[in-house]
């Protein structure tokens, strides 16, 4: 990767700085675009030519300083990614440490993803715990936005690459110590509607709700009644627990399609319950667009069908994220990686084993999705401004007036040339 032109050079650091290019908005794409960074945050974003109309002179100055961009290029928000296990070699669920962690969470962030959870997978209650309690670390740290779990109260059939041994019935007791374990950095725990224990009074998903940890569906054999049972559960309680006046926070679907049983005109599953829930506004369905885990024509249709503000695309990227074909770890289960493509190592299928997590970055998947037929402006706001709202954090994920500078500069092929957190320059 090269340097990009983000501001101009001078013998002192201006305040204002400005990045010129096509601009990407939580809106819209602004093809002469100007974006003014100060102090760590966004200042002025808008049409080049209207900066010297903005009504400060800061504004217009920078703007005035800014080096020509290279032709095509692209001013991206800061990525959010909702589904990460890890990459550069390491995977959260197998870190022993911060440092370890933080290799992961380097990896991605110099690709462009500046907000992300770290995942962990289906493990004994002693590794989920401890695991928990090192990221609750980094979460504090600001270096992370908090911790998904991913199991264990999963389908055994629909398993995917979750540890088989360690799947448990719903236990709101673990679900209570696992959020105390996190330090209140628990932010979401996928979960399968018809394991026993997790709907109804007294379950994981109630539990879930009260410790402020939102449900994701996935990883199962539902049907659609099971999962609409749980999505009326959740999102009824999310809608009771809202602030007065303010929206609710919605819950999401694990990678839709993936890990669930899938749609049938006669025996429609899981998937048409979310497919429906979305619709309404009730939850947020998340996608691979990696050209791995779904076609790309599922990821159109969907966009087109429920819209992009009811999209989170996400990796699932575990350890070989960044890294070469060869051998790799998800938790307790051997992985395999050939032709970036990550299986289980002990899978008997015609192409190996169940298919554990993916390789790409989440500017990959954006890349994808556009190549896919996806508007860039909604395949940018699935990646950045919803999965940021699901957070429910509002200083992050879009180029917008208050926003913490977090900035990705591309080239017109979308392929990273600078990243900014917070305005300050990430080693690419």
């Amino acid at each position: 990767m090269t340097d990009a032109p983000t501001a101009a050079s001078t013998d002192r650091p201006a305040e204002h700085v400005a990045i010129l290019g096509r601009v990407v908005t939580p809106d819209e794409v602004i093809d002469d675009g100007a974006l003014v960074l100060a102090e760590g945050h966004v200042v002025w974003v808008g049409p080049r030519a209207a900066a010297a109309s903005a009504g400060r002179g800061e504004i217009a100055d920078a703007v005035r300083r800014a080096p020509q961009p290279d032709p095509g290029t692209v001013v991206l928000p800061g990525l959010v990614d909702l589904h990460n296990h890890g990459g550069g070699g390491a995977g959260f669920p197998d870190s022993h440490d911060v440092a370890q962690a933080m290799v992961a969470v380097a990896e991605h962030r110099r690709h462009g993803t500046t907000t992300m959870l770290a995942s962990l997978v289906t493990a004994d209650r002693d590794t989920l715990l401890e695991r928990a309690a090192m990221l609750a670390g980094l979460a504090e740290a600001g270096e992370i936005a908090g911790i998904h779990a991913e199991g264990p109260f999963l389908s055994h059939a629909r398993r995917g690459a979750q540890s088989p041994e360690n799947l448990l019935a719903g236990d709101a007791g673990l679900v209570r110590a696992l959020a105390e374990a996190a330090r209140g950095h628990l932010r979401t725990m996928t979960v399968a509607p018809e394991v026993d224990g997790v709907v109804g009074d007294g379950g994981a998903a109630e539990a879930l709700v009260e410790a402020g940890v939102l449900p994701s569906l996935g990883h199962t054999d539902a049907t659609t009644e099971e999962a609409e049972a749980l999505v009326r559960q959740v999102a009824g309680a999310l809608r009771t627990a809202a602030d007065e006046g303010a929206p609710a926070r919605r819950m999401t679907a694990t990678h839709l399609f993936n890990g669930m049983r899938p749609l049938h005109h006669r025996a429609p599953g899981p998937v048409a319950a979310c497919l429906a829930a979305a619709a309404r506004g009730d939850l947020v369905v998340e996608l691979i667009a990696d050209d791995v885990h779904l076609a790309p024509a599922t990821v159109r249709t969907v966009m087109e069908t429920v819209g992009a503000d009811n999209v989170a695309l996400v990796t699932d990227a575990m350890a070989a994220a960044g890294m070469a074909d060869g051998s790799y770890e998800l938790g307790p289960m051997a992985v395999t990686v050939s032709d970036g493509v990550a299986r289980l190592a002990d899978g008997d299928g015609p192409d190996g084993g169940s298919i554990a997590g993916g390789t790409a970055h989440l500017i990959d998947v954006v890349r994808r999705a556009v190549a896919a037929g996806v508007p860039l402006a909604d395949a940018v706001r699935a990646a950045s401004w919803v999965p940021a709202r699901v957070l429910g954090l509002g200083d992050v994920g879009g180029l917008a007036l208050g926003c913490r500078a977090d900035v990705v500069v591309t080239d017109a092929d979308l392929r990273v040339r600078q990243v900014l957190r917070g305005g300050v320059p990430v080693d690419v």
